[in-house]
């Protein structure tokens, strides 16, 4: 089937024609009917099927008709990060550049001035973050009553971050009787719960079973040890021995471990930028341009990169953490093997992880394969001081004396020499107290250098090593 076919406007038609685009993909070979129908949609569909056009190539067929008012947006998509909201307005400005339509982009990290004065002049699309949307909505400066299309997209990542409140919020600011596109890749409980709340006898379109893993990604799992620098060795000699390797993204579960990590490889000479939530938007903006450009062949990112990415040509992906949700699993390595494309994922397991690589293979309905890449090197001295986790009070608690001091202060007593036991004597006078310094200090007395070692040691009765104090004689009171 073509596009052709599927009801779309001559100018929509053009525009996909001039992107190189001529059969649809399942998603949009089922939704875009439905949708031009003005029927409410749910749609499941893993990542990197093709979802974002499914809902804008109708849209931009219906807003063919129509103008907007000040200040009341026409159709609004939600979106859980600024990411995959930028991601989806490229979408519009790139079918709908042969139309006079108005798209705005409501995120955070934004002037509220420029976002307001797109408002005030009105916009047939409006594309938001549920933050930012109810914040400008408390202002006064956003009415949503004018709203005819809602479309909510990766609606398991909106639960994941806890939107699914926020989501409620806005389903009651829009009219009853609006169009509602709904779009997830899973489909847990409480997202089914709101499917039945908010849509109306809605089309449902499935394209690939719930928690499923493109058959173009290539998984595999390697174990590690249980210390956080044997990770870093088994990530940096994956990398290393990996003959396809393109371009990667790496996922961490902490976004302090995303800049520690990064620094760990820059710190071996890899090209590694980073990725996480705590990132200023012009900073995050940067390390996908960089990114995409090739400039850095290695991205180091949160969970905000497992759904806020359009760049096919993804090689492989590393999971250095395993997710604590399942369902992510099948969102970060949906960032590889995209439209047809051959992808390579290969997740990192410690013996902390194991149950929680149990889940994913429970919820994806297949076991990973383990590889055994061999024995690892140690260059752990060569860690950054930033990127060595630093160990609590309690930690250090645990752990035996000898562990804790250095080894250059534990003295062995001299071969075939016992102390008498009725001549020992206090601690304090048995380690005699060191003589004063000299006035010129010798040159092994540097900064963080140890003191050589003593060339003789003195024989029982010979005193010499003593103080002058300790020499003289005592009277015993009688």
């Amino acid at each position: 089937m073509s596009f052709s076919n599927l009801g779309l406007s001559d100018k929509v038609l053009a525009a996909v024609a001039a992107a190189g685009y001529t059969s649809p993909t399942p998603i949009q070979e089922q939704a875009i009917p439905h949708v031009l129908a003005r029927k409410d949609v749910l749609g499941i569909a893993q990542t990197g099927t093709g979802k974002t056009a499914a809902f804008v190539l109708p849209m931009l067929t219906m807003l063919e008709k129509g103008r907007a008012r000040a200040r009341m947006p026409r159709t609004l998509i939600l979106e859980p990060t600024r990411e995959l909201a930028a991601q989806v307005k490229e979408q519009f400005d790139k079918y709908g550049a042969g139309q006079k339509l108005t798209v705005a982009l409501l995120i955070g990290g934004v002037s509220f001035g420029d976002q307001d004065t797109k408002l005030m002049r009105g916009v047939d699309v409006l594309i938001a973050t549920p933050g930012r949307l109810l914040d400008h909505t408390e202002r006064g400066g956003l009415l949503l009553t004018g709203v005819e299309l809602l479309v909510i997209d990766e609606a398991d990542r909106m639960l994941d971050m806890g939107f699914i409140p926020d989501i409620e919020r806005v389903c009651k600011l829009v009219p009853f009787t609006r169009q509602t596109l709904f779009f997830t890749a899973t489909m847990p409980s409480e997202i089914r719960r709101v499917t039945e709340t908010f849509l109306h006898n809605p089309e449902k379109i499935e394209v690939s079973k719930p928690a499923s893993t493109a058959v173009t990604v290539t998984q595999s799992q390697v174990a590690c040890g249980r210390e956080p620098h044997e990770k870093r060795e088994t990530l940096r000699k994956l990398i290393r021995d990996a003959t396809d390797l393109k371009n990667a993204i790496i996922f961490c579960n902490r976004k302090r471990e995303v800049a520690l990590l990064a620094k760990s490889l820059q710190k071996h000479g890899f090209s590694v930028g980073a990725l996480h939530g705590d990132m200023d938007q012009t900073a995050r903006t940067a390390a996908l341009d960089q990114f995409r450009k090739g400039e850095l062949p290695i991205l180091v990112a949160s969970d905000v990169a497992a759904r806020g990415l359009d760049i096919p040509e993804v090689s492989h992906v590393f999971n250095f953490d395993v997710p604590h949700h399942p369902d992510d699993y099948v969102h970060r390595i949906g960032r590889t093997g995209r439209a047809g494309r051959l992808g390579t994922a290969v997740t990192i397991v410690a013996p902390a992880d194991q149950k929680s690589m149990a889940a994913v293979e429970k919820l994806i309905g297949q076991q990973i394969s383990r590889v055994d890449i061999g024995p690892i090197g140690s260059d752990a001295e060569a860690e950054p001081e930033a990127a060595r986790p630093r160990r609590s009070s309690e930690q250090r608690h645990r752990e035996p004396r000898e562990a804790r001091e250095p080894r250059e202060h534990h003295r062995e007593p001299r071969e075939g020499h016992r102390e008498p036991r009725g001549d020992r004597k206090p601690r304090r006078e048995r380690e005699a107290p060191r003589a004063a310094a000299p006035a010129s200090v010798p040159s092994h007395a540097s900064f963080g250098s140890a003191p050589p070692a003593r060339e003789a040691v003195s024989e029982p009765g010979d005193h010499s090593h003593l103080p002058a104090f300790l020499l003289r004689p005592v009277r015993a009171r009688v």
